[in-house]
C-alpha cells in the first residue's frame, strides 16, 4: 500500500498490505460503526426467512402453476394434517412406560370393584376415569365368567374383539367402548356423561347376555363328544 505524504517533497510512504488490512479491520470493529446492526436474533431470523424464500423459489420452479400451485399444495397438506389431528387427538401416552396400551394398569381388582370406582368418578363428574373403570369392569366381568382368558397386557381393542365373537349382538358396542377407552387414555380426548352412560349401559347389557358358542367351538364339541 503506497501513501503520499504531505511534505514538500511528496515522498511516497509504503505500508505493507497485511498490517494495513489489520489496521482497517481494527478501525471497522469499533462500536461506532455497528450501532445500527441487527442483533443476533434478528440476524438468525433474517437468515431463516432467506432460506424459506429460497426454498419456495426452488419448489415453485418445479410445481405446476408456479407459486400459486405451491401454495395450493401447502394448503391441502395442512388441511389433511389438521383433519388427522382432529380425528386422532393429541398423542398422549403414559409416562411410566410400564403399562403400554394394556387395559389394566394396576393390581387385580374384581368387576364389582371397578364398577364402584366408576360410580365414584361419575358422581364427581370425572368422566374420563369413569369411562376407563367401566370398560375395565366389562372385561373383568367377562374374565370372571370364563368368557375371556385372563391375560396380562391385553388391550381394550383386543378384549372387545375377543368378546365380540362370543357376544355378536354386542360386538359393535364393545368396539365403541374400547375406542372411547383409548380416546380418553391415550388420545388426549375428554369424555362426557353421555359417553359414560353408553359404556355403563353396555356393561349392564353384557352382564345379562348369555354367550353364543363360536361355530368352531360347536364343531369341536360335537367331534369330541363320546359315542
Amino acid at each position: 500500500m503506497r501513501l503520499t505524504g504531505g511534505t514538500a517533497g511528496d515522498v511516497p510512504v509504503d505500508i505493507p498490505r497485511i498490517p494495513a488490512q489489520e489496521a482497517a479491520e481494527r478501525e471497522l470493529s469499533k462500536p461506532m460503526y455497528h450501532e445500527n446492526d441487527p442483533n443476533l436474533l434478528q440476524r438468525g431470523l433474517n437468515a431463516f426467512w432467506d432460506w424459506i424464500g429460497r426454498l419456495f423459489d426452488s419448489a415453485s420452479g418445479v410445481t405446476p402453476g408456479g407459486v400459486v400451485g405451491l401454495v395450493a399444495v401447502v394448503v391441502v397438506v395442512l388441511a389433511v394434517i389438521g383433519a388427522l389431528w382432529w380425528r386422532l387427538g393429541t398423542p398422549h401416552r403414559s409416562p411410566s412406560g410400564t403399562g403400554g396400551d394394556a387395559l389394566f394398569d394396576d393390581g387385580p381388582r374384581t368387576a364389582a370393584e371397578h364398577r364402584e370406582a366408576a360410580a365414584r368418578h361419575a358422581a364427581a363428574g370425572q368422566w374420563n376415569q369413569a369411562v376407563q373403570e367401566r370398560m375395565r369392569a366389562i372385561v373383568r366381568s367377562l374374565e370372571e365368567r370364563a368368557l375371556l382368558d385372563p391375560r396380562p397386557g391385553r388391550t381394550a381393542d383386543e378384549a372387545a374383539a375377543e368378546a365380540g365373537r362370543s357376544m355378536p349382538a354386542h360386538a359393535d358396542g364393545l368396539r365403541s367402548a374400547a375406542r372411547a377407552f383409548d380416546d380418553v387414555t391415550y388420545g388426549g380426548r375428554t369424555a362426557d356423561e353421555p359417553a359414560y352412560r353408553r359404556v355403563e349401559q353396555l356393561d349392564t347389557a353384557v352382564e345379562r347376555t348369555r354367550p353364543t358358542l363360536e361355530p368352531a367351538a360347536v364343531s369341536t364339541a360335537f367331534t369330541e363328544a363320546p359315542r
